[in-house]
């Protein structure tokens, strides 16, 4: 009954015509929302992963200050105890001398 010339549109033409767009557009919006999920996936790794390797190098970073005062703290104190500046230190200081002959004992070691 609707059929006409020209520019009308047939009635079973236009619900032919809009049911084959309303089974395109969802398949449409689910592909381009799933493939929006995955590049979001993808930019939040790849985020992630920048910020893993800062924190390692940061890391790095504080190990070889460490290991730099280590090194440094294990000089100090090799100078520190060396025999030399102990017996200053007690000569000096302590006003420490030397045992006099007379003060020395001599323990004689025992044969069983």
């Amino acid at each position: 009954m609707a059929q006409s010339v020209g520019t009308h549109v047939l009635p079973a033409a236009r619900e032919a015509k809009a049911s084959s767009l309303g089974k395109k557009y969802p398949s449409f919006i689910v592909v381009a929302v799933s493939l929006m999920l995955v590049a979001l996936i993808y930019v939040g790794s790849h985020i992630r992963m920048t910020q893993l390797e800062y924190e390692i190098a940061a890391a790095l970073n504080v190990k070889e200050k460490m290991l730099e005062e280590q090194k440094r703290l294990k000089l100090e104190f090799a100078t520190l105890k060396t025999p030399q500046r102990i017996e200053g230190i007690a000569m000096k200081k302590l006003q420490m001398v030397y045992p006099g002959n007379e003060q020395l004992i001599v323990l004689k070691a025992t044969e069983k």
